[in-house]
């Protein structure tokens, strides 16, 4: 699915996505990533959902987010709640969806100008 919304000058958007990809400004990721609004998409380092720990999401720790989206893959799973305690504790609110629905909020969020981050799995 293409998505086009207004252009937020400099900040980072989900521009299109699909079975196995998403596109942040219209360049296409095939593997997990972590965005912010501003600065480089990240390769994340997850190799299943099943497996996330808090320290997935030491990246984010420094831009400090008020909202971690959280797209799950092709489905809505939800993270054991320790993951959910760590996350509150540093600061960071978890929100999890399917990968889809968490890349339309995350636009939504930043036309916003919520402090949000998304970390997605394919």
């Amino acid at each position: 699915m293409k998505l086009h919304s207004e252009s937020f000058a400099g900040l980072n958007t989900v521009t299109g996505y699909g079975l196995g990809f998403v596109e942040v400004n219209q360049a296409r990721h095939t593997t997990p990533i972590l965005i912010l609004p501003e600065g480089a998409v990240q390769a994340w380092e997850v190799s299943g959902f099943e497996l996330l720990s808090a320290d997935h999401f030491l990246p984010l720790q420094h831009y400090r987010p008020e909202i971690v989206l959280l797209g799950s893959g092709a489905r809505q799973q939800f993270p054991h709640p320790r993951l959910m305690a760590a996350l509150a504790q540093a600061g960071m609110g978890l929100e999890t969806m399917d990968t889809p629905a968490a890349c339309r909020t995350y636009n939504i969020l930043v036309a916003e100008g919520r402090k949000v981050a998304a970390a997605l799995i394919l």
